[in-house]
C-alpha cells in the first residue's frame, strides 16, 4: 500500500502521515530524507526527532532508500522534496538525471513484500514562481516526481490548512 501526502509548507503533512502510520503499526519506520545543511535546518531535525516518541524505528538516509528493508513495515518517508534536492545536487542539478534516479529507487522501495509506505511531498509549484533558473528547474522535477508517485500511490491525499482532502483513493 502506498500512501502519496502533498501539500504546501507547514500544511500538517507530517502529523497526518505520522497518524496514519501510528494507527497501522505499534512500530512504525520514519524514514528521514534530509542532509544536514546548516544549524538551523539541524534545529529544524531536532525538533522533527524530539516531535516522535520511543515507539518509532528511526533511520535517516539522504538518497538511496532501496538499501532500506521496508519488507513487512509501516514507513513514513518525510519527505521527497529534501530527497530530490539530494539528487539535484549531486547530478549538478541536471533534472533528468535526478528523476530517472529517483523512480528507480521509489521503485526499489515500492516492490518490497507487504510494505506500507507513506510519502510526504511539497507542492512547491503552487507557490511563487521561483525567481532562478535553478529555482525552476528544481520546480519542474518536484512536480513530475509528484506526478508520478501520485499516479504509483493507492491513495493520495492533499494537506490544506491541516485539512486532508482525498485527490485519489479512499481514506
Amino acid at each position: 500500500m502506498i500512501y502519496f501526502i502533498t501539500g504546501g509548507e507547514r500544511s500538517g503533512k507530517s502529523s497526518y502521515a505520522e497518524n496514519i502510520a501510528k494507527e497501522l503499526s505499534t512500530r512504525p519506520m520514519y524514514v528521514a530524507t534530509a542532509r544536514k545543511w546548516d544549524d538551523d535546518f539541524q534545529k529544524r531535525i531536532d525538533r522533527h526527532q524530539k516531535d516522535r516518541d520511543e515507539c518509532w524505528i528511526n533511520i535517516e538516509k539522504e538518497k538511496f532508500l532501496s538499501e532500506i528493508d521496508f519488507s513487512g513495515q509501516v514507513a513514513v518517508i518525510d519527505c521527497v522534496t529534501l530527497w530530490l534536492t539530494n539528487f539535484f545536487i549531486d547530478t549538478k542539478n541536471d533534472v533528468e538525471l535526478s528523476l530517472i534516479q529517483a523512480k528507480a529507487e521509489f521503485e526499489a522501495v515500492a516492490n518490497q513484500p507487504n510494505a506500507t509506505i507513506i510519502i510526504i511531498s511539497n507542492e512547491i509549484g503552487m507557490g511563487v514562481h521561483a525567481d532562478t533558473h535553478i529555482g525552476r528547474k528544481f520546480t519542474e522535477l518536484q512536480g513530475w516526481m509528484n506526478q508520478y508517485l501520485a499516479k504509483k500511490a493507492d491513495k493520495a491525499i492533499l494537506m490544506v490548512s491541516g485539512i486532508p482532502v482525498v485527490i485519489k483513493g479512499g481514506l
